[in-house]
């Protein structure tokens, strides 16, 4: 419905108007339409959604933080104006007249304009950059911290065991007392014997490199709940490595996803659980903050030792054990009985 004001035209959408009419603002912009002739398919390389991939653009081509202050001689009208810009919007105050409303509309669509212009991208890369860039990427902390340091922090007095991952591209002081995947598969957390990781989205060649030099041919199941082409592309992306083998979450429902993000890690030394917020994906380690809860060493029950031996007042044990029947696998046997043979009184923490 047209109605005319003060201000100029304007337009008052109802429930009424008929289907064809309300389509017309879900149309893509201009903008949209050139982004998809442009032919912009790089994208991660392993099984993910559409949502993952999306993210994956937007992390290409990051916003800038800039250390400019605006001047306080600026006046409200103008700062409120300027703050917008880049947007593709602007905020009207009421010292404006229409027509320099019309003004700034006009020089604001010009801007997008702009903005929408083709230019270098760096999702325009070929696979092979695409590759080497991720790989640069992947470079911040490819080493684990230094010993002592991870030692102290994991011992340390945080009663809960609760960390949070290393972020790049910010003052070190802020990671005091964070982890990288790195830290959490390093001989110093034990020696591995074997591996068991759950996850939703994997990148099969990026957690090989994650594990130290010395662990990357030990066992490792991967727990997914990928099926058919994204099923696929997980076991071609393993096959170079013998060592490891796959568990697959068949749910009960069609439209479920196995979002568990766990590590089961098996020491000469004992058993211990890590379970966690990241995707198994260079991008959730790199630069975003996760929650990390990393259990106790649990020692070896006495050989013998059956019933509720090693059980925590929390229930820790038997909860743990009780999801891991739920998966109907026999490959998951192997840790169950793992679990069951050792000691995990120490929890003081609910699954």
């Amino acid at each position: 419905m047209l109605q005319e004001g003060a201000h100029g035209k304007w337009t008052v959408s109802s429930s009424d108007e008929s289907t064809e009419e309300n389509s017309d603002s879900e149309k893509p912009s201009t903008s949209s339409l050139l982004d998809a002739t442009r032919g912009r398919t790089s994208g991660p390389q392993y099984p993910c959604s559409d949502a993952r991939k999306a993210a994956h653009k937007r992390k290409a081509s990051p916003l800038k933080l800039s250390d400019k202050k605006i001047s306080t001689e600026i006046p409200p009208a103008e700062k409120q104006r300027a703050s917008q810009e880049g947007l593709g919007w602007c905020l009207s105050s009421s010292d404006e007249e229409p027509e320099d409303q019309e003004k700034n509309a006009h020089k604001e669509t010009l801007k997008e304009e702009k903005c929408d212009s083709p230019k270098e991208h760096p999702l325009n890369l070929s696979k092979d950059d695409e590759l080497l860039e991720n790989q640069k990427a992947e470079e911040y902390d490819e080493t684990p911290s230094e010993a002592q340091d991870t030692w102290d922090l994991l011992n340390g007095g945080n009663p809960f065991r609760f960390f949070l991952t290393k972020v790049k591209g910010i003052e070190q002081s802020y990671n005091s007392g964070a982890l990288h995947i790195k830290d959490i598969l390093s001989p110093l957390f034990g020696t591995l014997i074997s591996s068991a990781q759950f996850n939703y989205c994997i990148d099969v060649g990026w957690l090989v490199r994650q594990y130290p030099q010395e662990f990357r041919k030990k066992p490792l199941l991967i727990v997914h709940g990928e099926k058919r082409e994204s099923k696929a592309e997980l076991l071609a992306q393993a096959r170079p490595y013998e060592n490891i083998s796959f568990c697959q979450a068949k749910l009960d429902i069609a439209f479920g996803t196995h979002h568990t993000k766990m590590m089961l890690l098996s020491y000469e030394e004992g058993l211990r659980v890590v379970i966690h917020t990241s995707n198994l994906i260079a991008e959730d380690w790199h630069q975003k903050t996760q929650g990390i809860w990393i259990s106790p060493l649990y020692p070896r029950l006495p050989q013998g030792t059956t019933g509720s031996a090693g059980e925590s007042e929390t229930n820790f044990k038997s909860d743990l054990i009780s999801y891991l029947m739920a998966y109907n696998s026999p490959v998951l046997k192997e840790w169950i009985d793992l679990i069951q043979e050792h000691d995990l009184s120490e929890t003081r923490y609910m699954l």
